[in-house]
């Protein structure tokens, strides 16, 4: 296992920049999951502590070490990518060997450490099938396999289950979650999927056009986002968000009405006011009583996701349990809770605690 630094990190293509001086630290043993929209950055920024792009400026270290002017071959580390890139001709226990046998490494070290790595994802009845005889999770599984046989003290992931199908995805999350509970090894993990992020990561940074938002676990990034981009971003689904007017403790949400703002939040200007699906209650009962009418009711099973079109126009998204009798077109109350909200001042940074 090794921990990993980089420090005012810096990456920029021509006149381009992609990473602006970003500082992170990865402790060693941990699961940190890069998370972001398409273009953010997190790709590149695996890549620049792969060794597979260069750092303008700042430092890499893996452990102790500076490997900035390190080759990816000497970094100790595996990386899986988004495609399998598995060698067609190659049987699956030959795929798994070959990185091995470049080495040089002795016979009976390299069968160990094949037989290992396919114990572990479970491929042994698969091993003397060639990639075209594979489907896709158990394509992913033998990529994953070729990372684990180098057994480094470093595993980096590149959005490798975006090619899966919806339940396949489901089950290689568990998988490499269980992976990640029986050996150990320090994790880094590229997704745009917030889902995957939450479920999987001991903590993830949140990156937007290529700087680190926040970074946190799980629970905090979810109930204490530091900025309204994280709060929009993390959560599934999406937070609602509401612009208001502040004026010490209260806040006019226009075409709704006065919110009492809870202790610790006071503001003066602009601000938003934002409240997840599930924190809106149906009913009167609570700090505010919104009036609407259903536009439309999602059917979901376990739960129902029903939209509110406001007075003022708005659209709220309300979570509610999947046994709710709830129709489109007829008229809905909501009841938003001050102290369950979220508030952001006009830069967008969140107010209180």
């Amino acid at each position: 296992m090794a921990s990993v630094t980089l420090s005012k990190v810096v990456k920029a293509y021509g006149n381009v920049p992609v990473i602006h001086c970003i500082d992170l630290e990865v402790a060693s043993g941990e699961f940190l999951v890069l998370v972001g929209p398409s273009g953010c950055g997190k790709s590149t920024l695996l890549r620049m502590i792969a060794g597979l792009e260069e750092v303008n400026d700042g430092t890499i270290s893996i452990g102790d070490k500076i490997v900035n002017d390190l080759p990816a071959s000497q970094r100790n580390l595996s990386m899986v990518f988004q495609s399998y890139a598995l060698y067609p001709h190659m049987s699956v226990r030959k795929n798994l060997a070959f990185g091995l046998t470049n080495l040089r490494m002795p016979k009976d070290e390299i069968a160990r450490r094949v037989a290992d790595a396919a114990r572990i994802l479970q491929i042994e009845p698969l091993m003397e099938r060639k990639p075209r005889q594979l489907s896709g999770g158990q394509k992913q599984r033998v990529a994953i396999g070729r990372a684990i046989v180098r057994e480094p003290q470093l595993f980096l992931f590149d959005e490798p289950l975006s090619n899966l199908d919806a339940e396949l995805r489901v089950q290689m999350r568990v998988e490499l979650a269980g992976l990640y509970q029986r050996l150990g090894t320090t994790m880094i993990y590229v997704t745009h999927d917030q889902t995957e992020a939450m479920t999987m990561a001991t903590r993830i940074a949140v990156l937007n056009k290529g700087i680190v938002e926040q970074i946190g676990t799980p629970y905090e990034l979810y109930n204490f986002p530091r900025n309204r981009f994280v709060a929009t971003f993390i959560g599934s689904p999406k937070m609602n968000m509401l612009e208001a007017t502040a004026r010490g403790d209260t806040a006019e949400i226009a075409g709704i009405g006065t919110l009492k703002l809870p202790d610790g939040v006071r503001g003066q200007g602009s601000i938003s006011v934002g409240i997840r699906p599930e924190q809106i209650a149906i009913g009167d009962g609570g700090a505010l009583s919104v009036p609407g009418k259903v536009s439309l009711v999602e059917y979901l099973g376990s739960e129902i996701f029903v939209y509110v079109t406001l007075p003022s126009g708005e659209r709220l998204l309300v979570q509610a349990p999947g046994d709710a009798r709830i129709h489109n077109g007829e008229p809905i109350t909501l009841s938003i809770s001050a102290a369950q909200a979220h508030y952001f001042d006009a830069e967008g940074l969140r107010i209180g605690t």
